[in-house]
């Protein structure tokens, strides 16, 4: 078995763990040794090195994308080496996730939903966007947990459900209630698209865990505290504006600064597919998440999928320059490795 290296002159290794003159050592597509100047370690026999002239960090993990709506070989070229498909019809999105696995695979590892559970006629099965197949109507709470089992039987990541009253009708309360509930008994945690007044309220009472967008009608103060306490939020801001400023990018900032004022979990997502948003690493996605009052590193812990540590997948990239200092850095991906393979 090859045992492979990278040097790098500084690292981000996660949250608050800074190095230089790291190698991080890898095999069979899992790290197995980090050293660095402040921690230095025996370093094993190593069969190839990569010596990289650049800032080393893990790779990012977008877990907001429609996969069939974009590249997956620009996702990785360009530092996202794990996507979430949040909707998307069974039979094409779970065959598609099983063949990520294999090494052979030219695009990031996909975990998937599968089809949207939603409400007879409810979005997103009128959306333009959306092929046949990636709404799944359900008709009373039995038929919603029922579908929930079969999704967990196809090899579902996450259940995703529909609470866009704007769009069309939404699961009655015990419909989402028995969605929860299932979800939870097959170990799966439930993300939302929740929009349209009291949507994200329904979300909370049912126990959802997971808001798939930052909500962009303005959410009360007291449901900001009840969210950062019980679910975590994925970003898509950049859907709300696409580069532009508006009203509705400057209510979901203002949500997601309350958000995190107040200690909620906030993770990368772009909705990839919706509109014009970049392949790979969405630098303006970053900066928007940086308006919002994440830190720096906090930016970076929500991008990635693990640390740089022993037993954590051996997916990294190479910038140009520290993105700590200015996220703009993210526009010069150098190197990409996914589970010990350069791409």
């Amino acid at each position: 078995m090859t045992r492979s290296a990278i040097r790098a002159p500084l690292a981000w290794l996660g949250p608050g763990r800074v190095a230089t003159d790291v190698t991080v050592t890898y095999e069979a597509g899992s790290i197995v040794g980090v050293s660095s100047a402040e921690t230095p370690e025996p370093s094993p026999g190593i069969d190839r090195e990569i010596v990289a002239d650049g800032f080393l960090m893990p790779a990012g993990a977008d877990r907001h994308v429609h996969i069939g709506l974009s590249d997956p070989q620009a996702i990785l070229r360009r530092g996202i080496t794990a996507v979430r498909d949040l909707a998307w019809p069974a039979d094409d999105i779970f065959p598609l996730a099983e063949l990520s696995e294999s090494p052979s695979f030219r695009g990031p590892l996909i975990q998937a939903s599968g089809p949207m559970i939603t409400a007879g006629g409810g979005y997103p099965t009128a959306a333009a966007w959306a092929p046949d197949g990636t709404g799944w109507e359900v008709f009373g709470p039995d038929d919603a947990a029922e579908t929930v089992r079969d999704l967990a039987a196809r090899g579902a990541a996450v259940i995703k459900v529909s609470l866009n009253a704007e769009a069309g009708p939404t699961p009655s309360d015990a419909e989402l209630a028995a969605i929860c509930e299932s979800a939870h008994a097959a170990a799966l945690k439930v993300t939302a698209h929740a929009q349209g007044i009291g949507q994200v309220e329904r979300a909370l009472g049912a126990r959802v865990d997971e808001l798939a967008h930052t909500p962009w009608t303005r959410v009360s103060d007291d449901v900001v505290r009840l969210c950062a306490s019980s679910v975590r939020v994925v970003s898509t801001l950049d859907i709300l504006s696409f580069g532009r400023r508006t009203r509705e990018l400057g209510v979901a900032l203002d949500n997601l600064g309350r958000f995190v004022a107040a200690g909620g979990e906030v993770v990368y997502g772009t909705d990839l597919g919706n509109g014009a948003i970049p392949a790979g690493i969405h630098t303006h996605e970053l900066e928007l998440l940086h308006e919002a009052g994440l830190t720096p590193d906090q930016v970076l812990g929500s991008l990635v999928r693990a640390p740089i540590q022993p037993g954590a997948p051996a997916d990294l990239i190479v910038l140009g320059a520290d993105p700590r200092e200015d996220l703009g850095a993210f526009g010069d991906v150098r190197l990409v490795v996914r589970a010990g393979a350069v791409v």
